[in-house]
């Protein structure tokens, strides 16, 4: 199937969720997810009018980009390696996995300017998912505040792959708890207007919980067998 049909009917899917909980679809932010997939289709993503393509990986943001150049909005959303943000920091717009002093520090040293970064939070509690601690986030955003090449503009996380619709928004709702006690402290360099959250098999619900990203692979760009 072609990447417009997909996109026509994720849309309707969409609007669908956004009429349910009372929000505008103008408002969510399709993020195309070309980790598996070639350069040829990821352009086909670009051409059906997606402005958004997350990578996981440095070298294969690195092989689209040079296909593709500065087209798209660049999205980093796997776990970075702190070595590597040399690679791709003049060529992302977002970083979605930000978790660790270490990595402020790497994004701060090589950064020309500021990037915009998602503070990774480990909703789910599994060993498996990168993230910090719900509880130790707001902390860890006070304790970068000097950095002045970073902007946390929001949060994301990732769901458990299951089919319970409630232990999904439980994971969600948490995100959004966090985010509104983000926003109340009024920190300048975080004004956590975002959530990054929802993917091809939850991005409905996670919607309607709040998210304002949400970062879909396999139900938009996918190649059909």
């Amino acid at each position: 199937m072609k990447v417009s049909e997909k996109l026509t009917a994720i849309k309707e899917k969409i609007s669908e969720a956004c009429e349910r909980s009372g929000r505008n679809p103008e408002d969510i932010t399709i993020v195309a997810v070309t980790k598996y997939v070639t350069t040829d289709r990821a352009r086909e993503a670009v051409d059906a009018g997606i402005l958004h393509l997350g990578e996981n990986r440095d070298e294969g943001l690195l092989e689209k980009y040079s296909f593709l150049g500065d087209k798209p909005v660049w999205h980093f959303i796997g776990s970075l390696q702190t070595r590597k943000v040399k690679n791709i920091i003049d060529k992302v717009t977002y970083i979605h996995s930000l978790d660790r002093i270490a990595l402020a520090e790497e994004i701060q040293k090589r950064a020309r300017e500021t990037v915009q970064c998602f503070v990774q939070v480990n909703v789910s509690g599994e060993a498996s998912k990168h993230g910090l601690e719900p509880g130790e986030t707001l902390q860890f955003i006070r304790s970068i505040e000097g950095l002045d090449k970073i902007k946390i503009v929001g949060l994301m996380a990732m769901a458990p792959f299951s089919d319970n619709e409630e232990i999904l928004r439980n994971c969600f709702r948490t995100l959004k708890t966090l985010q509104t006690e983000i926003q109340q402290a009024g920190m300048g360099h975080a004004p956590c207007n975002e959530l990054s959250m929802g993917m091809s098999n939850d991005y409905p619900v996670a919607i309607e919980e709040g998210a304002t990203i949400i970062r879909i692979g396999t139900a938009l760009v996918g190649e059909d067998s």
